[in-house]
């Protein structure tokens, strides 16, 4: 019966004009007629019972327009970072949709579903750094916090825009669309850290009007169809985060698909299906740092 259900709510997306409709909701997210912008915002914190309490902005028609309101800053004190030696943190609050080994070339999407990690990162070379690693996929729910931090100090070495669809990813997409992430539109941002090569996979989702990061702004919508690749190996100015530094942002909600090379990282209990977790929350620990047997 879960499978019918999930079908039916599925299959109409596949006819939806994705990105037409992600541009309107876009729109009408910086919308900054008070009016019209506080409505949302009210009804969206209704809908979704929005804690407000942490946010440095407490009153919600503080916000300029929806948008501003829906990537809101959190406290400097919200999130405290896992104080452990070698600490993997939660890059995002969400729920662990999956976490685990990546086998050969696949990574599994939901039961019985897998998806190739060549295709999720549109390139066999960057997905043989990753081959025989370890990876974890965190959903963001629409009323989580949707800046998107650093789970270990890393050097930016790279960037990759794949333009594609735009399915819901919610669970019940999840289980039912073949390679839901590997088709959706999505950002790979590659970096260098304690724990060798890090893959950070921000993948878009219907009504998604955009997806940021910190070096280079609003990445989409894209202007055209075509894999778009940074490469700052070479650059001896390319930028270096903090651990727990924001390094992007979703306009609007989605997934975040970690990948880290083969005995990196070694995922705790916390990183656990269906596990909800919090940013700077620890998810695992650099197998560099562990005690020698």
């Amino acid at each position: 019966m879960t499978k019918i259900i999930d079908y039916s709510k599925t299959l109409p997306q596949y006819l939806l004009p994705h990105h037409l409709l992600s541009r309107a909701v876009g729109g009408l997210a910086r919308c900054r007629i008070p009016a019209v912008k506080n409505l949302l915002i009210d009804g969206f914190r209704r809908l979704y019972d929005v804690d407000l309490s942490l946010a440095v902005e407490t009153d919600p028609h503080g916000y300029p327009d929806f948008n501003s309101f829906f990537t809101r800053a959190l406290r400097p004190d919200a999130r405290p970072l896992a104080s452990a030696n070698g600490a993997v943190v939660s890059p995002v609050d969400g729920r662990v949709s999956q976490a685990g080994a990546i086998h050969d070339d696949s990574l599994l999407q939901a039961k019985g579903k897998e998806f190739s990690l060549a295709q999720l990162l549109g390139s066999p070379q960057r997905a043989n750094v990753f081959q025989g690693g370890d990876y974890a996929t965190i959903y963001l729910s629409p009323r989580d916090y949707h800046r998107i931090h650093m789970p270990l100090a890393g050097k930016l070495t790279g960037m990759v825009h794949i333009p594609g669809r735009l399915f819901s990813v919610s669970p019940a997409t999840t289980r039912v669309v073949p390679g839901l992430f590997a088709r959706n539109e999505r950002v790979v941002c590659l970096f260098e850290t304690d724990a060798g090569p890090m893959a950070m996979v921000l993948v878009g989702a219907i009504f998604v009007a955009s997806i940021e990061t910190v070096w280079a702004g609003v990445v989409t919508p894209p202007a055209g169809k075509e894999i778009s690749v940074r490469d700052f190996r070479n650059d001896a100015h390319a930028l270096e985060l903090e651990q727990g530094a924001e390094m992007g942002r979703f306009n609007m909600g989605s997934t975040v698909i970690l990948l880290f090379g083969r005995d990196q990282v070694e995922w705790g209990q916390a990183c656990r299906l269906d596990a909800t977790v919090r940013m700077g929350q620890q998810l695992g620990v650099c197998r560099s740092k562990l005690p020698a047997n």
